[in-house]
């Protein structure tokens, strides 16, 4: 259940990266600045997720609190119609030019849910070591599901998902279904070995 977590996760945040362009298009357009400011947004949030997970995962790590780890950025996502064309609105009008505008709205919008992923893999990595002899095969093999859902996610997103579904179905739908792999995790009690 962990792997499919971990590849679901990767999966997620490309996805939603992808969809962040249509979603920044209609007041920012889909320039250079739109796009390294959402690819500067989520490596940011990432990274930040990286430490975070790394942290929290120090601290009597739990099935349960992976699973808040994994809900919080699903309510972003299922929320994310009732704020984002509101907030990229009012970036837009203040006129802060075609760099600053995109990276305020990507700031906003998509850094806090990118924490949150990148703090799956580090907070899974600790669940799932159970000797240190196997870390480093444990924590590549998590990396590695991560990344290929990344890929996944990208491929799947921008060649067939956004006409399938749009914009902010596509994006509600990735919330509900972090929401329900989550689920299960409050009700487990294991505990790391």
């Amino acid at each position: 259940m962990i792997y499919v977590i971990v590849f679901l996760g990767g999966a997620m945040v490309m996805s939603f990266e992808i969809l962040g362009s249509r979603v920044l298009a209609p007041n920012f357009g889909n320039s250079v600045f739109v796009w390294g400011s959402l690819i500067s947004v989520f490596l940011a949030g990432l990274s930040a997720g990286y430490f975070f997970g790394g942290k929290v995962a120090d601290i009597r790590p739990s099935l349960k609190k992976l699973a808040f780890i994994i809900i919080i950025p699903g309510i972003f996502y299922i929320t994310f119609p009732l704020y984002s064309t509101g907030i990229s609105n009012w970036v837009f009008t203040l006129d802060l030019g075609i760099r600053s505008g995109p990276l305020l709205v990507s700031m906003l919008l998509f850094f806090i849910p990118s924490v949150f992923l990148g703090a799956i893999s580090p907070y899974t990595a600790k669940l799932m070591i159970i000797s240190l002899h196997t870390s480093g095969s444990t924590i590549g093999t998590l990396y590695a599901l991560s990344t290929l859902g990344s890929i996944i996610g990208t491929l799947l997103t921008s060649f067939y998902l956004i006409t399938i579904a749009g914009v902010k179905v596509l994006i509600m739908a990735e919330g509900i279904i972090l929401i329900i792999i989550s689920l299960p995790l409050l009700f487990l009690n294991l505990k790391p070995a």
